[in-house]
């Protein structure tokens, strides 16, 4: 049996791993023996018994709601693949279209919070947990600190932002990391060639050094820590090995998690044609381990798990606001019309309107590979690194 390819039903995950079987529960991971694991590759009634005294089987309870909100839907980049285009640059330059033009404005702001006010009282939430997103969201800088500022009176206990990162000054982070940003997502399409070829501005030009530059210059000035998105296709994965050396070298591991994702296809002319094969999770198992090695995190893989936004369906542990007070049920949706589930001054929409339009993280996307290739794809991968930070006493 090839690693990793049995899956509970539920969240739980087993793993098969080079020695052993691993469990990836709500609660945390187990090491199981053979003897542990039924024929059928379920785990055994004992174990499982074990497992569930132990607390593996049960969640955390998590007393928070999860915010997101596009501070403005307008991007410095032209990114070919970017779910919010609305097809290719026809003209063959870095300028497609994308979802139309909305900033966040103060207004907004107000029927945001109180949105957030009555959600939170409803489910019985006490703690904020803002997403920043756009689009760019820093090209509406005093979008977001106005936001996380009057989100302090709210129950705000911290905030990230998924941003390309182009326009943040030293100064600019040390605001908002006095406002409770922790955590900020940038993303890199491969080594410094290829990310430049892939990764450009709407004026032209590529972003690796500027975005490598205000990295290192935000790190001098404030605790951010950083996820390092890599995105992975046919364009670039050839550099992506001399990429982690390259960013080992110029920002600070230690401060930053990096993690590997194909690009996906959703149907505006950019495919990605790599396949979930044998060859491309040695590459995914290679990067991972030259990334730990090299200083990095790379995150504990996890059971399956519902997102708080979108995986509920009804927005009762969380929400994705457009910029000018729409309601998505996903952020891969927000911005782009007929997928609209409420506003922030009405709310959802009865659940019949809005059953066709709730859609999850991914669901937009076009696989070329069927659910089961994918799910081995992943469990592969995920198999390999437990069994690395195992036998490097990560673990």
């Amino acid at each position: 049996m090839s690693l990793g390819q049995i899956s509970r039903a539920g969240g739980d995950r087993i793993l098969r791993g080079e020695r052993n079987w691993w469990f990836l529960g709500p609660g945390g991971i187990a090491r199981l023996r053979e003897r542990h694991i039924a024929e059928d590759g379920t785990v055994r009634p004992e174990a499982l018994r074990r497992l569930d005294e132990s607390g593996l089987m049960t969640a955390k309870a998590d007393n928070s709601y999860s915010l997101t909100v596009l501070t403005s839907t307008d991007c410095n980049l032209g990114c070919g693949y970017c779910f919010q285009n609305t097809s290719q640059d026809t003209g063959g330059g870095s300028r497609p279209p994308r979802i139309a033009h909305a900033r966040l404005t103060s207004d907004t702001i107000t029927s945001i919070l109180a949105f957030t006010d009555r959600q939170m009282a409803a489910s019985g939430l006490d703690d904020l947990r803002i997403l920043l997103f756009g689009g760019e969201p820093l090209l509406n800088p005093r979008g977001c600190i106005e936001l996380l500022a009057r989100a302090a009176d709210h129950g705000l206990t911290s905030a990230r932002m998924v941003s390309n990162l182009t326009l943040l000054s030293p100064q600019l982070a040390a605001q908002l990391a006095e406002l409770k940003l922790k955590h900020i997502q940038v993303t890199f399409d491969g080594d410094r060639a290829e990310h430049d070829r892939i990764r450009v501005r709407r004026s032209t030009g590529g972003t690796f050094d500027t975005i490598v530059r205000n990295i290192v210059r935000a790190t001098e000035v404030t605790d951010i820590r950083w996820t390092l998105r890599v995105n992975v296709s046919h364009h670039n994965h050839h550099g992506i090995d001399a990429m982690i050396d390259r960013l080992a070298d110029a920002v600070d591991p230690a401060r930053c998690a990096i993690y590997f994702a194909q690009v996906g296809d959703i149907g505006i002319g950019y495919a990605n044609r790599l396949t979930h094969t044998d060859e491309l999770i040695a590459r995914f198992v290679r990067w991972q381990r030259a990334a730990l090695d090299r200083g990095f995190t790379v995150n504990r893989p996890g059971p399956k798990a519902l997102c708080a936004t979108c995986g509920p369906g009804d927005g009762s542990r969380g929400g994705v606001v457009n910029a000018d007070g729409t309601l998505a049920s996903c952020w891969e949706t927000a911005g782009k019309p007929g997928w609209e589930v409420g506003t922030v001054d009405t709310g959802y929409l009865p659940a019949e309107q809005t059953r066709d339009r709730w859609i999850g993280c991914g669901d937009s996307y076009r696989q070329t590979d069927g659910a089961d290739v994918l799910a081995a794809f992943r469990d592969g991968v995920d198999s390999a690194l437990l069994d690395y930070l195992d036998a490097t006493g990560r673990l």
